[in-house]
């Protein structure tokens, strides 16, 4: 996917659309769940982004149905997000049922 992109010199540019999460979907993603306002590490903040970068290589695997390059690394994200749900239920099992029901996911 490529989108034509007018620049200030008068040329066409043609720009690769990324597949990376902007800085705007990861706070939209993480403002539920975060623990303090510098929270970056805790298990509840990476099961967010996991997941939000789940939905969004979802999408393009539906449009996208041959590139298994893309789905190797979505399997990949999936199975680190459910090491961290793992985790996360072994140690604090009520930040850990908040997080699923704030995301939306199955428990």
């Amino acid at each position: 996917m490529c989108t034509l992109v007018f620049a200030l010199s008068g040329t066409n540019v043609w720009r690769k659309k990324s597949m990376a999460l902007t800085i705007k979907q990861k706070i939209k993603a993480t403002k539920d769940v975060k623990r303090h306002e510098k929270d970056t590490g805790s298990s509840e903040y990476q099961i967010a982004l996991f997941t939000e970068k789940i939905k969004k290589l979802t999408s393009h695997l539906k449009k996208n149905a041959k590139d298994f390059h893309s789905r190797r690394g979505l399997l990949k994200m999936v199975s680190k997000r459910k090491k961290l749900m793992e985790y996360l239920k072994r140690t604090d099992e009520k930040a850990y049922k908040t997080t699923i029901k704030k995301l939306g996911l199955k428990g």
